[in-house]
């Protein structure tokens, strides 16, 4: 699955602040149109994805469409540093009609915050179940301050964050790969099969925070540990952006990489239905 929801984050990658918000919908369009064949499902967002990809009539037949339902607090040019429930996104019924799937970020910081986060999780799965959709939960480690973020330590985070996030019962699981790829690919698959064994739901990793070339090998090895696959943008995508042909990089490069990627995972990864 290909994620496409990123919004500053984007505009950062584009440029920066002065970067119109024209260019995030050409790219998210232009993505959307050479990755979703190869793609079981696309990830966007409702600020400059949704209504510009369905309209242009690129989402191709047979990929299946999660909106993002999480509202950022994002300073311009920084990262994302709490997300919301958002109730627009859930209050629209052309959303409700279009969309298989929501999914909400969370931001996790260990020992802090648990009630808060929680209660936005459990309010975000109750208004998927009333709109009848799958619910999707995104779990993004943070350290405190002064922790020092080894990779093992980090894995070690990804565990704790699955078992918290999933208390709820999402129907699927976002996760970072353990160690964000810095360990080796039988360490991965090892931390994989902590997550694994220590949630009731199908979970998937994310590509934020790997090194796009290292990204595909880790993506493996988590599904050797029992991931079902991967819900992924910047590694699949980034480096489309700087170049200076991106639909075509998005077309020649890009889409044969995920088609590839996905060919891999479908030989190793433990399939939903059979969690």
């Amino acid at each position: 699955m290909v994620a496409l929801d990123q919004r500053e984050s984007l505009r950062t990658m584009l440029g920066g602040k002065a970067v119109a918000d024209e260019a995030l919908t050409r790219f998210k369009v232009d993505a959307a149109r050479a990755l979703t064949p190869h793609a079981s499902a696309v990830l966007l967002d409702v600020a400059f994805g949704l209504e510009p990809v369905l309209e242009a009539g690129v989402l191709a037949g047979g990929c299946g469409l999660i909106v993002a339902a999480d509202e950022l607090v994002q300073p311009a040019g920084g990262i994302v540093e709490d997300t919301a429930v958002d109730d627009a996104v859930f209050d629209d019924p052309n959303v409700t009609a279009r969309a298989d799937a929501y999914k909400l970020l969370v931001i996790w910081h260990p020992g802090r915050d648990r009630a808060r986060r929680a209660a936005t999780v459990r309010a975000f799965l109750a208004a998927c179940r009333e709109r009848g959709r799958p619910g999707i939960v995104e779990g993004i480690v943070r350290p405190l301050p002064g922790d020092h973020l080894t990779p093992a330590r980090h894995a070690d985070l990804v565990v704790e964050a699955a078992v918290e996030l999933t208390e709820a019962g999402p129907d699927l699981y976002k996760a970072e790969v353990p160690s964000l790829g810095l360990a080796d690919d039988q360490t991965i698959t090892a931390a994989a099969a902590r997550v694994t064994d220590a949630i009731a739901a199908p979970w998937v990793v994310l590509s934020n925070g790997v090194r796009p070339e290292r990204f595909d090998d880790a993506a493996i090895a988590a599904a050797r540990g029992g991931a079902s696959g991967f819900l992924a943008g910047r590694a699949i995508w980034i480096e489309s952006i700087a170049t200076n042909d991106p639909r075509g990089h998005l077309e020649r490069v890009a889409a044969p990489r995920l088609a590839g990627l996905a060919a891999r995972i479908d030989g190793v990864a433990r399939p939903w239905s059979a969690v």
